[in-house]
């Protein structure tokens, strides 16, 4: 069952307003079957609303609609809804009196503005807003629901969860996606793909079509690669009615991916690297100390962000300056000198002195360039030294990392944690 979700809203287009409702909605649809193809943001203008609303028509079991059924004159989603079904929009009186009865609890009365709340494309069902004023409409259109919800998520969430119950779960026919998410790091996302692509183009209407027969074999599973921020992550999706033959099938579509991909992969579960490396420190019952300069304490922060780090985190020094390096982890004045503060023999004794100071069994050092300026033809922008040292064994790593500040920190610490992660399983 395809679906499109359409945001309304000229705030929405600007950068200080983020159309959260999408999010919701699709959580919801995938898990009653539900497969949202398109999603979109549109402002305050009834042809655009239009011209996106009967795009979708010829495709989309269900297109849901947020925001535009206010008071004012900006609200037009029911208009542009009534013009592309070809239907009259009538007042439905029950609803102005609602709404007047709304006004007088409060001791007002109702502005006239609000009367365009109560205006209905004819053959609609009217959905009760238990929250706010704004009833939610219902029509359909050969084998499309059109949804028009408010675009407040405190109004708009009951309102669509009771529209699912009594509804849209009958209408998927009792099916469900169900999803699981490999996360991969340390490889580009082309690479990934060369590997991964032969073992999912397999997985594509397996037993002939989707749904032919509700066994593991039979199911169907779609891939979709993502690259994002420092790590690429595999996403995939079977759709099925029974969740134990789902799971089936999924946990055996991990496996192989995981087989072909090797220890890249760090999650199948979609935790994050932090929360990894935590639960292996956690279970080693190893202590980490982090000395941190380009990276500013991120990756500190990121070890913390897990509930439960105390007891393994130990601290983070954040050491900018070379006199920082020298005065709290030991590093020698004449090291730094000869080798730069942007090296390997730096960043190993940055690791093997937090370790040290800390008396922790692992100690991690980070130093770079995090730009955009301070590099040289040698150590150009996004040139970052990673050493780690676990028990005293230590392990360092030059990387050429590319993009603005903020990326080179971010993917400082994802590598730092991941060559922790890598030691750490053999």
């Amino acid at each position: 069952m395809k679906a499109c979700i359409l945001a309304v809203g000229s705030e929405m287009l600007t950068p200080f307003k983020v159309d959260t409702n999408s999010l919701a909605i699709t959580e919801r649809l995938n898990a009653i079957g539900f497969d949202v193809r398109v999603k979109a943001v549109v402002g305050d203008d009834v042809d655009e609303i239009a011209r996106l609303v009967e795009g979708s028509i010829g495709w989309a079991e269900l297109i849901i609609v947020t925001g535009g059924l206010g008071p004012t004159e900006d609200d037009v989603t029911r208009e542009a809804v009534a013009r592309v079904l070809d239907l009259p929009l009538d007042t439905d009186e029950a609803i102005v009196s609602s709404l007047r009865q709304r006004f007088a609890t409060r001791g007002l009365n109702m502005p006239d503005n609000n009367r365009r709340q109560a205006m209905v494309p004819r053959g609609a069902t009217v959905l009760e807003n238990t929250a706010g004023s704004a009833p939610g409409l219902l029509l359909a259109r050969g084998k499309t629901d059109l949804v028009l919800l408010p675009g407040p998520p405190r109004e708009m969430t009951p309102m669509l969860d009771a529209l699912i119950r009594d509804r849209l779960a009958q209408k998927a026919g009792g099916v469900a996606l169900f999803r699981r998410v490999l996360k991969i790091t340390g490889r580009p996302e082309s690479e990934v793909d060369a590997v991964a692509q032969p073992v999912y183009s397999k997985w594509v209407n397996k037993g002939g079509g989707p749904l032919q027969a509700e066994t593991p074999d039979a199911i169907s599973i779609s891939t979709t690669i993502l690259a994002v921020l420092g790590q690429i992550e595999l996403h995939l999706t079977a759709a099925a009615r029974d969740r134990g033959a789902a799971k089936i099938a999924l946990d055996r579509a991990v496996s192989e991916l995981h087989g072909v991909l090797g220890p890249s992969v760090y999650s199948i579960d979609g935790r994050p690297l932090e929360a990894v490396v935590g639960e292996m420190l956690h279970e080693r019952k190893l202590t980490i100390s982090v000395a941190e300069s380009c990276s500013g304490g991120l990756l500190t922060s990121r070890l913390t962000d897990v509930p439960g780090s105390s007891a393994y985190v130990d601290r983070g020094i954040v050491c900018y300056s070379n006199r920082a390096k020298i005065e709290l982890l030991g590093v020698s004045e004449q090291l730094i000198r000869d080798q730069g503060g942007v090296s390997e023999p730096v960043a190993i004794a940055m690791a093997e002195g937090v370790a040290a100071r800390s008396k922790t069994n692992v100690g991690i050092g980070v130093t770079g360039i995090a730009g955009p300026d301070g590099g040289t033809p040698e150590k150009p922008v996004g040139t970052v030294v990673v050493a780690v040292t676990v028990d005293g064994v230590t392990k360092c790593r030059t990387l050429k990392l590319f993009g603005g500040r903020d990326m080179v920190k971010f993917q400082s610490a994802q590598a730092a944690m991941n060559m922790l992660r890598l030691m750490l399983s053999g």
